[in-house]
Formats: structure tokens, sequence, C-alpha cells
């Protein structure tokens, strides 16, 4: 099975440079949107806000009155109203200083060197802080535990080279310097890092194996969520192969080849198939998860200094484990 959108080949921008993926955002970064229809006379600082994740509306009102968002060129107020058409471009600043704490949280260490370290992350716990949320993250709980992180990301993101979900579990791994950093984030952007996931979603597939060649972009409806849609959208492309099929739900594995936000979530749904638990694009009813039924099961890279390919897997957490075994035991 291939199913692929009419721009298969080609990624949809549409004047939407922002990021959508595991690339984050930096200070210097531009974003840029183009206003449609349904937003006419909305806030601009309310439809930034919507348009961002991680940051909060306080934030953006800061980065408005302090000139580094315009619209048509021209510098706004906080409240000025969007009409259709309206270029929007916002000029990511240099992060402020921020004291970001170390805490004592138990990580899962799958592999660990001076270059960098591999972390099995358990559901629930978020990659790193934001703008009014500095605790309680996977970046508080690597500063407590390696002490030197990278710092390309800026002092919100120390360390971190690529994201997966706060409710999705399994492997991450992030730099402990600037030279491994800058490896690890060019290998993810060639795409030649080996990431694959399990996946419990809904229905029987029909096919054993396949390609959602689909682009994905930020939900006109609701700009929290991502869809697939041509407009100011990226090329995402998800390869899946069925593992079982057991009553009415089927196990997969995913490899991805492009790491969109929310990519495996959101084409799951495109064809029907969303993933169990998932609170925002999957359905409710069935099986009760506490996020969605999603592992980052294996990662594997060159090693930024030694050229050695690694490969490290993770096993299923406990509560994708019992869910399985009810299922198989009906």
């Amino acid at each position: 099975m291939n199913i692929m959108s009419k721009s298969q080949n080609e990624e949809q921008t549409n004047g939407d440079t922002s990021t959508h993926d595991d690339e984050l955002l930096n200070g210097n970064d531009r974003m840029e949107w183009t206003v449609a229809a349904e937003h006419n006379k909305e806030r601009i600082d309310k439809y930034i806000t919507e348009s961002m994740d991680n940051v909060s509306r306080s934030q953006v009102q800061l980065w408005i009155g302090d000139g580094f968002v315009t619209v048509n060129g021209a510098k706004v107020k906080a409240n000025a109203k969007l009409s259709e058409g309206d270029i929007i471009e916002l000029q990511i600043p240099e992060p402020t200083t921020v004291e970001i704490i170390a805490e004592n949280i138990p990580l899962e260490v799958v592999y660990e060197d001076s270059d960098l370290i591999v972390i099995n992350k358990q559901r629930g716990l978020v990659v790193h802080p934001a703008p009014g949320h500095t605790s309680g993250t996977l970046v508080n709980a690597l500063m407590y535990h390696c002490k030197d992180l990278s710092g390309i990301n800026g002092e919100l993101r120390p360390g971190i080279v690529h994201r997966i979900d706060k409710d999705t579990s399994g492997l991450i791994m992030a730099a402990k310097n600037d030279r491994a950093h800058a490896s690890l984030a060019a290998q993810l952007k060639e795409h030649s890092v080996n990431r694959r996931y399990i996946a419990l979603v809904h229905g029987h597939l029909s096919h054993d194996q396949g390609t959602i060649d689909a682009p994905i972009g930020r939900d006109t409806n609701d700009r929290k969520m991502y869809t697939v849609t041509e407009r100011n959208s990226k090329h995402a492309v998800t390869h899946f192969t069925v593992t079982e099929r057991i009553n009415d739900y089927t196990l997969l594995e995913l490899k991805l080849e492009t790491g969109r936000t929310h990519q495996i979530r959101v084409h799951m749904k495109f064809i029907g198939h969303p993933l169990v638990g998932d609170p925002t694009y999957g359905r409710n009813k069935g099986i009760k998860m506490h996020g969605q039924a999603l592992h980052a099961a294996i990662l594997g890279f060159v090693h930024p200094t030694t050229g050695e390919y690694l490969e490290f897997t993770a096993p299923l957490p406990q509560d994708m484990e019992d869910v399985l075994a009810s299922l198989r035991s009906r």
C-alpha cells in the first residue's frame, strides 16, 4: 500500500517557514504565517500562541512589545486584529537568562559516554522546559545526571537534539557537547538516523506493509493540532509493517523517513487507524491508556567521534505489554 498526497515529492510551505519537526527553534530563527480567511479579525497574540508549541500568550505579547513581530512589514500591538492575507513574521530572539534547576528525576540510561547519552524516556515526561514551565522535564533530569550538556539549543533545551511527545515512551538521545550536537543534528536533517516505533492502532490494516506519503501542517480549525494538508505543510513520510493483528486492533512497526510533529499520530488517523489511547487524534472508546500506545523502540546513528554505527533497542513499557496481553487472552 502506498498512500500519497498530490504533493508527493514537493515540500509545501505556501509562506509558512515555521519549524514543524524535530529541528528545534533557536534564537534568530524566523517564522512566517499567511492569515487564512477563518482567522479574519483575530488578535495577533492569540493567533501566534495557537500556532506555536510550548509558547505562552504572555511570551508572545512580550515578543510583540519588543518589536520581534511584524504584520506586512510593520510592527504592531498585541491586540492588533488580523485580516485575510496578512503576512506575519516572527524573529525568534536569543533566549534570556533562565535558571533551569537540576532535578533528581529517575532516568533509564541505555548508553552514555563523554559525547552523548541515550535515554529510554518514560511516558508522561516532557522533554524540555518552556517559558513558565521550567521543572519536571527530561532536561532537568539530564542536568542532574550529566552535569555537562551542549548549549546549541539555548538555556531551555541544553543537549536536546530531537524530541518525542510527552506521552510517547522510548529512546531519545542528547548531546553533551556542541560538536556531538552538530553531528547528531546533521544526521537527523539528512534522515540517516534509524528511528523505529511500535504502535497499537484501531482496526485491521488490510496490507502487511506500506508507506504513507502525505504532507503535514497545522489544522486551520485548531492550530494546536496537526493534519494532512497541502496548505502550509511539510513533506512527511512514514513506513509501516504489520507485526500482529489482534481482535479489532493492529500492532505495527513504523519507520520515520521524516520527523514532523505528531507525524505518526496524524498519519495513522489519516488512514483511518488512529493510535490506541491517543487523547488528541484517537477515538474515545475501547482500551483506556494514559497517552497514546506509541513507543520509540529502536534508535540508530553514527557516533559523532568514533564514526561507529550504534543502534539501541528499548522494550515495550509495561502498560503496552499489559494491553497486548489482555487483547491476546480474549
